[in-house]
C-alpha cells in the first residue's frame, strides 16, 4: 500500500513539473490596472477627476415645480384670460476645470428645459419671441402650452477671458432673492458675449464685454398698423417681430387742419449692425460687493420702403372724389427737400448706466443680505429693465390680458415730421432684503419702481398721421390739433410708471430642498393725465392707473 501511495505522489509531482515547464514557454498577460475615480478638492465639493486626465468635473442639476395664480378684474379678455399656470423645469449643469500655467481653464454648460402652461405670465411670450420657448399648436393651445428650451450657459473661461453664452456683465442684482423674478431691473440670464476681466489687489476687478445686440433690442414704435380697434390705442404690438419690415410713416405734407396729406414709410426694424459694448467695475469684500456698469448700443432704422409713398390730396394727384394715390419719385424728392427730411438709413446710440451694492448682514442673522440698485438709460429699455414684469421684445404690451391700457417700451420713435430717431428715456430702482428666521426658514422682501417717457414732439406728430395711415382715425391716436380731448386721453406713447413689490416665505427642511411661496403686487399708471379705459368701452370712461397681483408656489431640489 505504501508503495502505491509513493507511486501516485511521484507521478503527480512529475506532472506538475512538466506542466510548469510548458507554462513557462507561454506569454504572460498582465492585468490592466484599475483606475478609480478620484475626488478633486481644488475647486470645492462635488468635483472629481475625469479618469485618465487632470481635469476636474462637477455634474449637478435641478428639478422644479411651480404653480401660479394672477388676478384680473378685466371684463374684456380677447385672446386669453387664463388666471392659473403650471411649470415643470429640468436643469443640467456641467462644470469642467483644469489647472494650467495661465490659471484655471474652465468650461461651463447649463441646459434648461421646461413645460409651461397658462396664457397669462406663466407661459412666456417674451421667451417665445426670443426663441427660448415653442408653443403648442393644437386647438386653442398657442400661447397657452409651451415647451421651453434654453442653452442658458455655454462658455469658456481662461486667463481673464470669458467667451460664449453667459450672463451679461452689465447685470448685478438680477432678482437674486426672488421666486418669480420680475422686479424692475436688468436681468438677462443669458446672452452671447466675448469679455475680458482683469482682477486687481484688494478685491477690485474690471470687465470689458462685447455682447450680442439682439437680446437688448426693443422694437421702435410704429403706428402704421394697429393692434386693436379700441379708440385711441395706436401702434402695433410686436410689428417688428411679425414682418421683415416695420412700416413707420413720415409726413411729407399736411393739410390746413394739421392732418397728413402725404406720407411715405421707413423700414423701422432694428438690424444687427454692431455689438453692444459693456464695461463694469466691481469690488468684493467681506461686507459684500458693489458694481458700477455701463453699456452703449446702436438704435437703427433702414431707408424708405420702395413704392410706399402715398397721398390723399387731390393737389398731389389723388382722385378728387377721395382715395389714395402713389407719389412719383420727383414728388417725393420735392416734398422731402421742402421739409428737410432725411430719407436714408439712420443710427443713434443708446446708453445705460447702473450702480448697485450688496450688503452681507450676519449681525441680523447668518445668511441675511440687502441689495440696492438703480439704473438709467436712453434708448435702452432692456438695460434699465423697465419692462421686466410686463413684456420684452414688444413695442407695447398689456400688464394683464384685457387690462385698461397698454404700457409702451420702445427704444425709440421715428418722428413723423422730421424723420429722425428720438430715443426713449427710462430708469428703475430696486431694494431687496433676505432674512433667515431660522436655518430652515427664510423670507425675501423687495420693492422696485421705474418710469419710461418719450419725446412729446414726436407723440404730437404721430397724432397727425391718422388721415392716411390705416385709413381709420379711430385706430390712430387722435390729433392734438383737431381733437385735443381725444389726444389728451389717448393711450398711445404715454409716459408711464410701474411698481413691482413682493414677499416670500421659503422652507428648506433638508439641504438643497426649497418649498416656498411668493406674493407680488404690481401697479402701472400714466405719469400725468388719464387714458380711455378700453376695458369699459373707452370714451367717456377713463383711468389713470391699474393694478394686479399674483402668487406662485414652488418646490425645488438642487443636487
Amino acid at each position: 500500500m505504501k508503495l502505491v501511495k509513493s507511486l501516485l505522489l511521484g507521478s503527480a509531482a512529475g506532472l506538475s513539473v512538466v506542466g510548469g515547464a510548458q507554462a513557462a514557454d507561454l506569454p504572460v498577460k498582465k492585468a490592466v490596472p484599475i483606475e478609480y475615480v478620484r475626488v478633486c478638492t481644488a475647486y470645492g465639493a462635488g468635483f472629481f477627476y475625469i479618469p485618465g486626465t487632470d481635469t476636474c468635473l462637477r455634474v449637478s442639476g435641478r428639478a422644479r415645480a411651480e404653480y401660479g395664480y394672477i388676478g384680473s378684474d378685466s371684463r374684456n379678455v380677447p385672446g386669453g384670460g387664463d388666471l392659473s399656470g403650471f411649470t415643470g423645469l429640468a436643469r443640467f449643469n456641467i462644470d469642467a476645470r483644469t489647472q494650467t500655467g495661465y490659471g484655471t481653464l474652465r468650461a461651463f454648460l447649463r441646459l434648461d428645459a421646461a413645460s409651461r402652461t397658462g396664457h397669462t405670465k406663466f407661459s412666456s411670450g417674451t421667451n417665445e419671441r426670443i426663441g427660448y420657448a415653442f408653443s403648442g399648436t393644437g386647438q386653442d393651445q398657442r400661447g397657452r402650452v409651451q415647451n421651453f428650451i434654453n442653452v442658458d450657459k455655454a462658455f469658456v473661461q481662461f486667463a481673464g477671458l470669458t467667451a460664449g453664452r453667459a450672463s451679461s456683465f452689465f447685470d448685478f442684482y438680477a432678482a437674486d432673492y426672488e421666486i418669480i423674478g420680475s422686479s424692475l431691473g436688468s436681468n438677462l440670464p443669458s446672452t452671447n458675449l466675448l469679455a475680458w476681466t482683469q482682477k486687481f489687489e484688494g478685491g477690485w476687478s474690471a470687465t470689458i464685454s462685447m455682447e450680442d445686440p439682439n437680446y437688448r433690442k426693443n422694437p421702435l414704435f410704429s403706428d402704421a398698423f394697429t393692434a386693436t380697434a379700441q379708440p385711441g390705442s395706436g401702434g402695433l404690438s410686436g410689428v417688428n417681430n411679425v414682418f421683415t419690415t416695420a412700416p413707420t410713416p413720415i409726413i411729407l405734407a399736411t393739410a390746413a387742419n394739421g392732418n397728413a396729406t402725404a406720407v411715405y414709410f421707413l423700414d423701422a426694424v432694428q438690424r444687427s449692425r454692431m455689438p453692444d459694448f459693456v464695461a463694469s467695475l466691481r469690488y468684493d469684500a467681506p461686507w459684500g460687493s458693489a458694481q458700477l456698469s455701463a453699456a452703449v448700443k446702436d438704435v437703427n432704422i433702414g431707408g424708405p420702403i420702395a413704392n410706399s409713398a402715398i397721398t390723399n390730396s387731390a393737389a398731389l394727384g389723388a382722385p378728387a372724389a377721395g382715395g389714395i394715390a402713389n407719389l412719383t419719385t420727383a414728388q417725393i424728392a420735392a416734398l422731402q427737400a421742402a421739409r428737410g427730411i432725411n430719407a436714408g438709413s439712420q443710427t443713434e446710440y443708446g446708453w445705460a448706466v447702473q450702480g448697485g451694492a450688496k450688503f452681507n448682514l450676519p449681525f441680523i442673522a447668518p445668511g441675511d443680505g440687502l441689495y440696492l440698485q438703480g439704473a438709467y438709460g436712453e434708448g435702452a429699455s432692456l438695460y434699465t429693465g423697465i419692462n421686466r414684469f410686463t413684456a420684452g421684445y414688444l413695442s407695447n404690451a398689456a400688464v394683464y390680458t384685457g387690462n385698461p391700457f397698454n404700457q409702451f417700451f420702445s427704444d425709440a420713435i421715428v418722428n413723423p415730421l422730421t424723420g429722425r430717431i428720438e430715443l426713449s428715456n427710462s430708469f428703475t430702482a430696486v431694494a431687496s432684503f433676505l432674512h433667515y428666521w431660522s436655518p430652515e426658514w427664510r423670507s425675501a422682501f423687495y420693492a422696485s419702481y421705474g418710469e419710461i417717457w418719450f419725446s412729446q414732439g414726436a407723440r404730437q406728430a404721430v397724432s397727425q398721421t391718422s388721415a392716411i395711415v390705416g385709413q381709420s382715425a379711430a385706430n390712430s391716436p387722435p390729433s392734438y390739433l383737431t381733437n385735443p380731448f381725444g389726444y389728451a386721453n389717448s393711450a398711445a406713447l404715454r409716459d408711464t410708471y410701474q411698481v413691482v413689490t413682493g414677499a416670500s416665505l421659503i422652507w428648506s427642511p433638508v439641504k438643497d430642498l426649497d418649498i416656498g411661496v411668493e406674493g407680488q403686487y404690481i401697479k402701472t399708471g400714466v405719469k400725468n393725465g388719464r387714458v380711455f379705459d378700453t376695458n369699459r368701452g373707452g370714451n367717456p370712461f377713463t383711468v389713470s392707473s391699474e393694478d394686479v397681483y399674483q402668487a406662485r408656489f414652488r418646490v425645488q431640489r438642487d443636487f
